[in-house]
C-alpha cells in the first residue's frame, strides 16, 4: 500500500517532507559497541539500517536484550555459584570479588553473543 507523500516547497522546488519515526528509549553502552561494529564489519547492513530508518529502534531493541541477557546470566552465575547476602554480611570484600568476577564474565558472554556476534567458545 502506497502512503501518500506529502511535499514542502523551497524556493522554485518541492521536496518530499520525509520523517524519522522517533525513538525515546535511551541508548546506552550496548547500543554503542554495536553501532561501531556494524559499522566497521557489517558496513552494508549498517547502510541499510540508516537508510530505512530502523537504526535506532534496532539498537534500542539490542541495548534491552543485552541488559535482561546481563542481569539474567549473572543472578544465574550467582545463584550457581553460592554468593549470597550472607556472604555480604559476613564479609563484605569476598562478596565484592565474587560479583566482580560474575560481572565480568557475564559481560564477556553478552559481548561475545550478542554485541560482536561470535559463536559461544
Amino acid at each position: 500500500m502506497m502512503q501518500e507523500l506529502n511535499y514542502i516547497r523551497c524556493g522554485d522546488y518541492y521536496i518530499p517532507d520525509i520523517r524519522l519515526l522517533e525513538e525515546t528509549r535511551p541508548i546506552g553502552r550496548w547500543w554503542r559497541m554495536h553501532r561501531d561494529y556494524i559499522k566497521v564489519r557489517k558496513p552494508i547492513r549498517f547502510n541499510d539500517l540508516c537508510l530505512s530508518g530502523e537504526l535506532w529502534t534496532y539498537l534500542a531493541d539490542l541495548n534491552e536484550q543485552a541488559q535482561n541477557r546481563l542481569k539474567l546470566i549473572i543472578e544465574q552465575m550467582k545463584a550457581a555459584e553460592g554468593v549470597t547476602e550472607v556472604i555480604k554480611q559476613h564479609d563484605q570484600m569476598a562478596w565484592v570479588r565474587a560479583m566482580n568476577r560474575i560481572r565480568n564474565r557475564a559481560e564477556e558472554i553478552v559481548l561475545r553473543e550478542m554485541i560482536y556476534e561470535e559463536d559461544a567458545v
